[in-house]
């Protein structure tokens, strides 16, 4: 396998990039380093990939990437880049998302076409489900986004959807739920929830806590992406949920045991685009991915919590 992966220094796509050279791929890692977090907590994530001799970086843009001479002899891509986050998506923020999460995936898509690809995996989102989809959500649920960054992503699984019936790119979409874990992003819920608790501070929780989601953790998650590539049924939608379903409030008394210390929580408003509840139906994901979630919560955030720690003392 010669595998491109975009988005190669992110939380996901870094530790997936890792799996690929493990099992005896090469792969080409694109990043832009988008400023949405400090690119030094990006540079460390690849770390272990800059010693590898299967690994090969490229700082660029999707757009600007030199994307025929990329593809030449590649068998697989791997498209994990995007503009993340649903609270800043609203406003004048939105054009980044369009750019990054529409029309990078449209330029890329464009690159493939006449390619001899094996997959195309596309890393989508729960979040284009919104708030009517019944529980557990099926793939086949009507997606009704209730953020702008959950209608970016929609759009770039679409496009995905169309260049595959078009023009036969083998595009396989997984729609993530709260992907969790070491390396998780700094804005994320449960990295600032450490981290507060850490150092002794109140944690900042939006709405009533009773809200839920489908928590997978991050190692499941690569371990569907990888199998994707081998196993996705071009033109299919997979979830990819941990089966983790539980309340705000619920993990919050986790961290608590986990770190020793009492936790201070102080309740903040809803957030506009934040849905009210998660939780996957993974039996396609189950029957043609093989995919079966190892991690429960408990383990996974203790694992999260480790990680934490060790950064921070090395930093």
């Amino acid at each position: 396998m010669k595998a491109i992966v975009t988005g190669a220094a992110g939380f996901i796509g870094s530790q997936l990039s890792e799996r690929l050279i493990a099992d005896g791929a090469e792969v080409v890692g694109i990043d832009c380093f988008t400023d949405y977090y400090a690119r030094s907590l990006k540079e460390s994530n690849l770390t272990r990939l800059r010693e590898s001799p299967a690994f090969r970086f490229i700082e660029a843009r999707i757009q600007d990437a030199p994307l025929p001479s990329l593809l030449d002899g590649a068998t697989h891509v791997f498209h994990l880049a995007a503009q993340a986050g649903v609270r800043k998506s609203w406003g004048r923020d939105f054009g980044v998302y369009t750019i990054n999460n529409i029309e990078a995936t449209q330029v890329l898509l464009e690159a493939c076409k006449d390619r001899p690809l094996e997959r195309l995996v596309y890393a989508s989102s729960s979040s284009v489900y919104g708030d009517e989809a019944a529980l557990p959500m099926v793939e086949t649920s009507r997606p009704q986004p209730v953020s702008p960054y959950g209608v970016s992503k929609l759009a770039a699984e679409q496009l995905c959807y169309h260049y595959f019936v078009n023009y036969g790119v083998p595009a396989v979409s997984l729609r993530y739920f709260t992907v969790y874990g070491p390396r998780q992003r700094p804005d994320m819920a449960f990295n600032r929830f450490f981290k507060a608790v850490l150092a002794d501070q109140s944690i900042s929780l939006y709405g009533d806590g009773d809200q839920t989601r489908d928590f997978t953790f991050v190692a499941d998650a690569v371990e569907a992406t990888a199998t994707a590539g081998t196993r996705g049924v071009p033109g299919h939608v997979y979830n990819i949920g941990g089966g983790s379903r539980v309340s705000m409030n619920e993990v919050i008394t986790m961290i608590g045991q986990i770190t020793g210390r009492v936790v201070t929580i102080v309740r903040e408003p809803t957030q506009k685009g934040d849905m009210r509840d998660t939780y996957a139906d993974t039996s396609l994901a189950r029957a043609e991915l093989a995919f079966s979630p190892k991690v429960p919560l408990p383990r996974g955030l203790e694992a999260e919590y480790r990680w934490l720690t060790e950064i921070r003392a090395i930093g």
